[in-house]
């Protein structure tokens, strides 16, 4: 049994281009609360393929890189959401084994490691929450939460995760994706090194009680994991993959919840052996709990960097609906005139589009 180990991408450099994009602070211009907005989705739209392939630029605006330093430079880990504009969900086994220093840090708004772009944003890591009942990853609990040190600003690269709670029906959701930037093989039988341009994959939602039969992992999965990927293998997330989101396509809207955070594995891409996720649905309160977002009013006290106490049983949560069934989410709208701007381009095309077609008649 092998988590979805560290990768080691090295030689990030943030070197923004001259030009500067809209970007602006993830609050709401009219109180609303946004999750799993895609901008750049519209425009390339989404991988209809079931193989590893590059994800666009800004397909997947919360997905976030974690780093650390190493002898040689920086290195990319493990991955993480973003699930409001200061705090980053992730795998607690990223963080067994490391010693945390304030020269850590996280990039959003990119899809390439090894090219920053003026979307590009750098944050250093304030504090790093390990869940209390962590013990290794076959044991459950893998998850864990980042504090940055300032929040960060949204823009077409860069959105909020949606967060299901309990009720969201998790296991009828079809249409899910993962995304990372592991390796393509299991680095053990391959000597495969972590991509450096973000990759995604179709997966599907599998039965836990046949990921968790003779066969298949013979129990070893939790009332908290989910299953993802394919009986005969050949779609899975890798080592590098750590920390990053499984998502699933919501019923009735056009956005993504965050349904799984990339957890472990018996290799990689292997039949009868999917990937193991931990179900955010599952440690829903919990999160709510740690990011002190409770009725009784008050933040939560954050419990000490590796805890290992137990926190109490959390308070009742405040709902903060956004899509529907989300009570994690943030503020992260676009304001007014970004939106007439995206408007007018879009009439411009189509203007251009049907004189195009008027001309051809």
């Amino acid at each position: 049994t092998s988590h979805r180990a560290p990768g080691h991408h090295i030689g990030i450099q943030i070197t923004p281009s001259p030009s500067e994009p809209p970007i602006f602070p993830c609050t709401p211009p009219h109180g609303t609360r946004t999750c799993g907005y895609r901008p750049m989705a519209d425009y390339y739209g989404t991988s209809r393929v079931v193989g590893g392939v590059n994800a666009h630029e800004g397909a997947w605006p919360w997905m976030v890189s974690i780093n650390i330093p190493r002898p040689t430079g920086y290195a990319h880990i493990c991955g993480g959401s973003l699930i409001t504009s200061q705090w980053v969900l992730t795998a607690a086994h990223c963080f067994i084994g490391q010693n945390f220093s304030t020269e850590w840090f996280v990039l959003v708004g990119l899809t390439d490691l090894s090219v920053a772009t003026s979307e590009t944003q750098k944050r250093w890591i304030r504090q790093v929450i390990v869940h209390e009942y962590y013990y290794n990853v076959t044991s459950g609990f893998d998850i864990a939460l980042m504090e940055l040190d300032q929040p960060v600003q949204c823009g077409y690269h860069v959105q909020l995760a949606c967060v299901p709670d309990a009720t969201v029906r998790v296991s009828q959701l079809s249409e899910c994706i993962v995304s990372g930037w592991g390796a393509r093989e299991a680095r053990s039988e391959s000597g495969a090194s972590s991509r450096s341009v973000l990759q995604e994959a179709r997966v599907r939602l599998m039965d836990i009680s046949l990921c968790n039969s003779s066969q298949w992992y013979q129990g070893a999965l939790q009332r908290h994991n989910l299953c993802a990927g394919y009986p005969q293998g050949g779609i899975d997330t890798c080592q590098g993959d750590s920390g990053g989101p499984l998502m699933c396509r919501d019923k009735r809207s056009n956005f993504f919840w965050v349904v799984g955070v990339t957890s472990w594995g018996h290799g990689c891409a292997r039949a009868k052996k999917p990937g193991i996720y931990t179900s955010t649905q599952h440690f829903h309160d919990w999160i709510l709990y740690q990011l002190g977002m409770y009725r009784s009013g008050g933040a939560s006290a954050a419990l000490p960097r590796w805890s290992p106490q137990h926190a109490s049983p959390p308070p009742t949560q405040e709902t903060m609906l956004t899509p529907t069934g989300s009570s994690i989410s943030g503020f992260c709208s676009f304001p007014l005139r970004v939106l007439v701007e995206f408007t007018s381009r879009v009439q411009e095309l189509l203007q251009d589009l049907l004189g195009k077609m008027s001309s051809r008649v």
